[in-house]
């Protein structure tokens, strides 16, 4: 099991890797401005465990961006290690593209749910494209981690590459 584990947190780490290109290059492409959930979410955290974050603005506006790209990366690898407990020892499992699927709801849910519940953002209120641009990433995320971890021994027809 910790086996599982450890190659499901290489697929999401790798699959986090895919989601942060997949933002960046929506960012370059349209022109938009990066998104402040991640700092919001660190400031209503902190406001919850009512502490402060330290410095002046700009070390507070530094530090917020910091543990909210940490707080991105400890998701995305721990949402990998969740599709690999999910994806267990059965010796059929669901192709890649199917696993895709999965594991990018798996990893929206886990980062659009947190928002809701903080109340930092409301999907209910989310436009179509709000939601596209949610989605993307999050389906490259789906897609890097499911043939991560199919390819590292996780694969859909249950075999493990061959001992060197």
């Amino acid at each position: 099991m910790l086996r599982r584990l450890l190659l499901g947190a290489a697929a999401g780490a790798a699959g986090t890797t895919a989601l942060n290109a997949a933002t960046y290059l929506d960012m370059a492409v349209r022109a938009r401005p990066t998104s402040t959930t991640p700092e919001r979410t660190i400031d209503r955290m902190a406001s919850l465990a009512h502490t402060a974050i330290p410095g002046d603005e700009q070390r507070r506006g530094n530090r917020r961006t910091g543990l909210g790209a940490l707080v991105g990366i400890l998701t995305g690898t721990a949402v990998g290690a969740g599709y690999a407990l999910l994806m267990g020892r059965r010796r059929s499992r669901p192709p890649v593209w199917l696993g895709s699927v999965v594991a990018g709801g798996l990893a929206m849910l886990s980062s659009d749910t947190p928002l809701a519940l903080l109340r930092v953002s409301d999907p209910r209120t989310w436009s179509r494209t709000d939601w596209i641009s949610d989605a993307v990433p999050h389906l490259a995320y789906g897609a890097v981690t499911a043939a991560t971890y199919a390819a590292v021994g996780g694969s859909p027809t249950g075999t493990r590459p061959a001992a060197r």
